[in-house]
C-alpha cells in the first residue's frame, strides 16, 4: 500500500499562501420574492446555489510554481480570484505569510496588494483603453509608493518594460495598438511594476497564438528566477504544466483530488481522475498508457453528488465512495490524494 491516512507530511517552512476549507457558493436565486414558492400548501423560501469551490486545502511554498489544472468549470479560476480578494469566500480561511487575509477590509488589505499581483486571461480586456501604457504602468506604483518622485516612478516603469521585452518608448501608445502577445507582456509588466513576491496567473496564455505562448511562458520563468517569485498558475493545458510547474494540484467539481510534484504526477498519477487526464495526453512513445474513457457526464455543481464527487464516473467506486467525502492523504511518492481506493490499497 502506497499511502497512509494519518501520517503527517515532513515539516516544511511556513507556506507563503495557505488555503483551508475554502468554499464559494454563487446564488442562482433572484430577489427575495422570486425565492418564495408554494410547497405542500405552504409558502417557503427556496434558494439554489452553484457550489464553485467545496473545501479546498492548498499550501504554496515560497519560490515554487503551483499549477492548478482541471476541466472547465472545476473551480480553478474561482480559487484564483478568491485568493486575490476579487471574490469573497463563503467559508474557509486564506492565510498569506501566516496572516489571515480573507476577513480584512479593503484598507487593511492594501499592504498585501503590493505583495500579491494578478495576470488575467484576456490581454484584450485587462488593459484600460483610455490610458496609455505609461499611465497603466505608473498607476500601481503611485498607489503603493505615493512618496516616490516622478522621475523614480518613470525609471521603475522603464526598467520593468525592458525586463519583459518591450521598448520604453511604447509608453505613449494605447493598448489597442498592440498584438495579443504584446498586450500580455504589458500586463505582466504591470504585475511586476510594484516588485511583488506572489503572482496569480489565471490562464495567461490561453488567449494567445501557439507561437507566442512559449515566449510568454519563458518570460514568466525568467521573471521567477530573477525576482524570486512564487506563482499560482491556473491552466487546463497539461503540456504547459509539465514545462512550467513545480507542483500540480488537480481539481474536479470544486475539490482538489490530487497534489504532487510535477514529475511525480506525470509519471505515477494516483487518483482515477488524474489517471484519465494523463492518459489523454498525445504521446509518441509506444509505451504510452491506454486512453481511459470516463463514463457519464460531469455532475451539475448546483446539486453535488454525495460522498466523493467523482464516484459517478469512477470505475473503482464502492459504497464508501458514494457516502463518505475523501480527504487528502499523504502518498509514498511525496504527494497527496483524496481517494478511498488509494487509501484502501485498491488502486
Amino acid at each position: 500500500m502506497s499511502s497512509t491516512a494519518t501520517s503527517p507530511a515532513p515539516e516544511q517552512a511556513q507556506p507563503l499562501l495557505s488555503l483551508r476549507g475554502l468554499e464559494k457558493r454563487f446564488s442562482l436565486s433572484g430577489d427575495f420574492l422570486e425565492q418564495l414558492k408554494f410547497k405542500g400548501g405552504k409558502l417557503v423560501r427556496e434558494q439554489e446555489h452553484v457550489h464553485a469551490i467545496n473545501g479546498v486545502d492548498l499550501d504554496i511554498q515560497r519560490g515554487e510554481a503551483l499549477c492548478v489544472v482541471g476541466e472547465s468549470g472545476c473551480g480553478k479560476s474561482t480559487v484564483a480570484r478568491t485568493v486575490m480578494g476579487l471574490i469573497t469566500p463563503t467559508a474557509g480561511e486564506i492565510r498569506y505569510d501566516g496572516e489571515r487575509i480573507d476577513d480584512r477590509t479593503t484598507k487593511e488589505l492594501l499592504p498585501y496588494r503590493r505583495r500579491m499581483q494578478m495576470i488575467f486571461q484576456n490581454p484584450y480586456a485587462s488593459l484600460n483603453p483610455r490610458m496609455t501604457i505609461q499611465q497603466t504602468l505608473e498607476e500601481p506604483i503611485r498607489l503603493h509608493h505615493p512618496d516616490w518622485s516622478p522621475q523614480r516612478v518613470k525609471d521603475q516603469v522603464a526598467e520593468v518594460m525592458t525586463s519583459v521585452g518591450i521598448a520604453p518608448d511604447w509608453g505613449a501608445r494605447y493598448g489597442h495598438e498592440f498584438s495579443g502577445g504584446q498586450r500580455q507582456r504589458i500586463a505582466i509588466a504591470r504585475a511586476l511594476a510594484v516588485d511583488p513576491e506572489f503572482i496569480v496567473a489565471d490562464e495567461p496564455i490561453s488567449a494567445l497564438d501557439v507561437s507566442i505562448q512559449a515566449q510568454v511562458l519563458n518570460l514568466l520563468m525568467e521573471a521567477q528566477q530573477q525576482r524570486n517569485l512564487t506563482y499560482l498558475f491556473i491552466t487546463h493545458d497539461l503540456a504547459v504544466v509539465e514545462h512550467f510547474g513545480t507542483r500540480v494540484a488537480v481539481m474536479y467539481l470544486g475539490r482538489v483530488c490530487e497534489v504532487a510534484p510535477t514529475a511525480t504526477l506525470f509519471a505515477t498519477p494516483r487518483h482515477p481522475y488524474t489517471q484519465a487526464l494523463m492518459s489523454a495526453i498525445p504521446r509518441l512513445e509506444d509505451d504510452r498508457p491506454q486512453h481511459i474513457r470516463l463514463q457519464g457526464e460531469v455532475p451539475t455543481p448546483v446539486n453535488l453528488p454525495s460522498g466523493c464527487v467523482f464516484h459517478g464516473r469512477c470505475p473503482h467506486a464502492n459504497e464508501r465512495c458514494r457516502v463518505e467525502v475523501p480527504t487528502l492523504i499523504a502518498t509514498d511518492e511525496g504527494g497527496q490524494v483524496a481517494c478511498h481506493g488509494v487509501e484502501e490499497g485498491r488502486i
